[in-house]
């Protein structure tokens, strides 16, 4: 959400803000909105103050025996009071219409997010890690890991499209990925382990700009919640309307959940193996700090996510997006895309975004600065991956794959496998 002050004071700098993302002007139709609202407000509370003065003019004129008076001024009354719930109705709506029309506007990209229309216009930060070379044909995690126990049909079966069911070892595989990256993101960089719901209400998803814009791409439920699309929203929104005392900053949380997504804008994207499924699961990092923190934090927070690449002596390349290929609500977001033998591709593993006061706005999310009894002010808050577990398992069973088929365990891995170093096809 923006702050309809700044918009007031520069809205042409406004919108040279939203042009870097190829965004139209909006300022304009922003202020006529605003300036609607404040007259019809400035309006209701002429109404009320006249009502005031009127009802105690009406006990003045009674003491003085003014008829007269006192039944005019007992007639104004009375039509203020009638008009009056039109007036807050018609204000009412004008600030829903206002409200509704910020929270449609992305967030501006910071001053040092390189400029494009796509993704086509990011830029390699730099690259890790050397590609393993093979004496035979690496294939597709698509083709081999049925053998091991990545069974697409059942899924399908059971579920639809884009649900996998994973059995043996395979399974075994999945949870170590996801218990390795939720013990470093706890023990190595500070994050607080949560357990946080994976049905949410409307406010956490809107809070996190998932609604309005996106609602087609998550699932809702018959009572009205959401089925989380990534604990993002879960984690982020736990601090909504809530003033924080700076001492209590930063906080870092760091979730192993489950995400849905209906994948409803991905349409023939990636329809074979376990890229892009409904359900998912994930290591979600949230920060939420003091303004002047979040570029540092920014940083931090994407150096835990490329900690689990390289502990598992991954391949991967660090992105910097452009204005065009960002989130709604990022001002600046780094990419992670891993090396996928079988595909010939660096493709995305995680996603790491500074969202500046944004979602703090939307939620209502301040600090009080130390020293302070009464000011207050919005906090930041960013999100990543550390990282997404399914394409982690595939990077990992497409990187360490072998000429019979099997698959070598990661031995950073070693402590969650049972003593488990190889994965084995079955018939």
């Amino acid at each position: 959400m923006h702050d309809i002050r700044l918009i007031r004071h520069d809205p042409d700098g406004f919108d040279a803000g939203l042009a870097r993302r190829g965004v139209a002007p909006v300022a304009k139709r922003i202020l006529v909105l605003d300036e609607r609202r404040r007259a019809l407000s400035t309006q209701l509370q002429e109404a009320q103050s006249r009502r005031n003065e009127a009802s105690k003019a009406i006990g003045a004129a009674m003491g003085k025996g003014d008829k007269d008076t006192a039944g005019a001024l007992k007639t104004e009354v009375a039509q203020l009071k009638q008009s009056m719930p039109e007036l807050e109705e018609r204000e009412r709506k004008i600030a829903d219409e206002l409200q509704d029309a910020l929270a449609m506007i992305p967030n501006i990209p910071f001053d040092d997010v390189p400029m494009g229309a796509d993704e086509a216009g990011n830029v390699e930060v730099f690259v890790w890690g050397d590609k393993p070379s093979f004496d035979f044909r690496p294939q597709e995690h698509a083709d081999f890991a049925p053998a091991l126990g990545m069974d697409f049909e059942t899924g399908a079966l059971l579920s639809g499209a884009r649900f996998t069911f994973l059995r043996g070892h395979m399974a075994r595989l999945h949870r170590a990925l996801g218990q390795f990256m939720i013990d470093r993101q706890t023990e190595e960089y500070g994050y607080t382990e949560c357990a946080p719901p994976v049905l949410v209400r409307d406010e956490a998803m809107y809070g996190t700009d998932k609604l309005p814009k996106f609602a087609e791409d998550s699932f809702r439920t018959n009572d009205g919640r959401w089925l989380i699309p990534t604990a993002e929203v879960s984690l982020t929104a736990s601090i909504t309307g809530k003033i924080i005392d700076e001492s209590a900053l930063p906080i870092r949380m760091a979730a192993l959940t489950q995400c849905f997504r209906s994948e409803a804008g991905s349409a023939g994207r990636d329809t074979r193996g376990f890229i892009r499924q409904h359900q998912f699961e994930k290591c979600e990092l949230v920060s939420v700090v003091k303004p002047e923190d979040s570029a540092a934090e920014h940083e931090r927070m994407t150096e835990a996510a490329e900690a689990i690449l390289r502990a598992l002596g991954l391949p991967y390349r660090k992105i910097l997006l452009c204005t065009g290929d960002m989130g709604f609500g990022a001002r600046k977001t780094y990419d992670l895309e891993v090396w996928l033998p079988g595909q010939n591709a660096y493709r995305e593993i995680s996603s790491c975004s500074n969202t500046g006061d944004f979602q703090a706005r939307r939620m209502n999310s301040r600090y009080r600065p130390s020293g302070e009894k009464k000011k207050t002010e919005f906090l930041h808050t960013l999100n990543g991956s550390g990282l997404a577990v399914g394409r982690t398992l595939v990077a990992v069973i497409e990187n360490y794959q072998q000429a019979d088929g099997s698959v070598l365990a990661p031995k950073a891995l070693a402590p969650y496998m049972g003593g488990m170093t190889k994965l084995e096809p079955t018939a």
